[in-house]
C-alpha cells in the first residue's frame, strides 16, 4: 500500500493579509496530479485542514475540490482534526462520507478504532488521533489522569496499542501535536508557554508508520515518525524549506520504504537586508521580484517612505522592518560590555541618537546635559 503523507493544509490562512487560497489550489492541484502518477493509495491529513473553525465558503469550496480531485485520481482519503480546526464541522457527514472513500476521524471515542482498508497483502489499519485538549480529554476518559499533552496522547495511544494487539497486522497512526526533537524555528505558531504540549516521539512506539502534523517544516524524528509540514510557507521563519509530503509504502511486513515528494511553490519567501538604496538597485536582487519580500533595512536613520519605494520594485513586499546596523551590533554584546568606559553624557547620547533615527543631541543639550548631571552629583 502507498500512502502520502500530508498535513496542515490551513485552507483560508492570509499571509500579511492577502489571501493564500489561490497559491493553496495550485499547490493541491499538484497533488493530484502527483496521486495518480505516483499511484497513491491513501492521502493522509493530519490535522489543521482548515486556518478557522469557521471557515469562508471559498475556503470550503476548495476542500470539496481537493477531496473530488483525490478521489478521481484514484486515492482514499483519511483525515484528522488540527487544533485549528472545527471538530463538529469538519466531522460533519462522516459516516456516509466514509462509504464514498473519504474518511474523517475527528471524536475521540473512535481513537480505537481504526479506517480498514486493504491491499493485496492484506488489511491495514489507520488510525486517527485528533488534536488533543488535555483538559477536555480528561473529561472525556474519567478515572485516567491526563494533565498535559503527554499524558493525552500516551492514553490515546494505549487505547491504539490495545486494539492493534488484538487485531494485529499492520497499522498506521495520524496525530497533531508537537513532538520533541523538532527545530524550534519549525514549531507552529500558538503552542502553549511552558512544555506542557511537548510529547516524547517514544509515546508512538508501536505502529509501522506515524504521520504527525502541526509542525510548518518537514521532520524525520526517526524513520517511522515523521512531520510532513505544510503545503505553502506561511510565515518569513519556513524560506527556503520544501515543501511537499512524504511517499510512504507498507510492504507485506510493515514499513517498506519512505521518500520525498516535493510540491511546488507558487511564491517564494524572500528575506532581503541591507542599506534601502542598496534594495533597491542592487541587480542581484532581481530574482526575488515575484517573491513575497521582507525587507530588513540597515540604514542608520529610518528612510523616509521606505515600504513604498520597496514595493514599486518588489509588488510583494508584505513586510519592512528597521534594523540600523548600530543596534544589531550592539545586540551581540551585553549591557555591561556596551557601557564599559563610557561616561554618563555618552550613554545619555546614545539614547537620543536610538530615539532619533540617528540624530544625536545638539551641543546646547550635550552641554545642558552635561550640567544637569553634574548638578546631581
Amino acid at each position: 500500500m502507498r500512502l502520502l503523507h500530508t498535513s496542515d493544509w490551513h485552507i483560508g490562512r492570509t499571509f500579511h493579509t492577502h489571501s493564500t487560497l489561490e497559491h493553496l489550489g495550485v499547490v493541491l492541484e499538484a497533488l493530484v496530479r502527483a496521486v495518480e502518477q505516483q499511484r497513491i493509495d491513501v492521502v493522509l491529513i493530519a490535522g489543521d485542514v482548515f486556518d478557522s473553525s469557521t471557515p469562508s465558503t471559498a475556503a470550503i469550496e476548495l476542500f470539496q475540490s481537493a477531496l473530488a480531485g483525490i478521489r478521481h485520481a484514484g486515492a482514499q482519503i483519511v483525515l484528522t482534526s488540527g487544533n485549528h480546526d472545527s471538530v463538529t464541522r469538519l466531522g460533519m457527514h462522516a459516516d456516509w462520507l466514509g462509504q464514498a472513500g473519504i474518511h474523517l476521524v475527528t471524536r475521540t471515542d473512535r481513537i480505537g478504532s481504526p479506517v480498514l482498508l486493504a491491499d493485496q497483502h492484506g488489511p491495514v489499519a489507520i488510525y486517527g488521533i485528533p488534536y488533543l485538549e488535555p483538559a477536555l480529554f480528561a473529561q472525556e476518559r474519567p478515572g485516567v489522569r491526563v494533565r498535559t499533552h503527554e499524558q493525552a496522547l500516551a492514553a490515546a495511544m494505549a487505547e491504539v496499542c490495545a486494539d492493534l494487539a488484538e487485531r494485529g497486522g499492520r497499522s498506521v497512526v495520524l496525530a497533531h501535536c508537537f513532538a520533541a526533537g523538532v527545530p524550534a524555528g519549525d514549531v507552529e505558531r500558538d503552542l502553549s508557554r511552558g512544555g506542557l504540549d511537548l510529547v516524547p516521539a517514544s509515546v508512538f512506539d508501536g505502529p509501522d508508520y506515524v504521520a504527525l502534523g502541526h509542525i510548518h517544516g518537514r521532520a524525520e524524528l526517526s524513520p517511522r515518525v515523521r512531520y510532513s509540514g505544510a503545503p505553502l510557507h506561511y510565515s518569513f521563519g519556513e524560506a527556503g524549506k520544501r515543501r511537499g509530503g512524504w511517499i510512504v509504502d507498507l510492504g507485506p511486513d510493515g514499513l517498506a520504504d519512505v521518500a520525498w515528494l516535493d510540491l511546488p511553490v507558487p511564491r517564494p519567501l524572500a528575506v532581503l537586508t541591507g542599506p534601502l538604496e542598496t534594495l533597491l538597485t542592487d541587480e542581484a536582487l532581481d530574482a526575488s521580484a515575484d517573491a513575497w519580500v521582507k525587507a530588513v533595512v540597515t540604514d542608520q536613520v529610518r528612510p523616509t517612505d521606505g515600504m513604498r519605494r520597496l514595493q514599486r520594485r518588489f509588488p510583494h513586499c508584505v513586510a519592512f522592518e528597521w534594523r540600523p546596523d548600530t543596534v544589531a551590533d550592539a545586540g551581540s554584546a551585553s549591557y555591561a560590555e556596551r557601557v564599559r568606559g563610557r561616561s554618563d553624557v555618552d550613554l545619555v547620547a546614545d539614547f537620543l541618537a536610538l530615539t532619533r533615527n540617528g540624530a544625536g543631541p545638539t551641543e546646547f543639550e550635550r552641554d545642558l546635559v552635561t550640567r544637569l548631571l553634574a548638578g546631581a552629583a
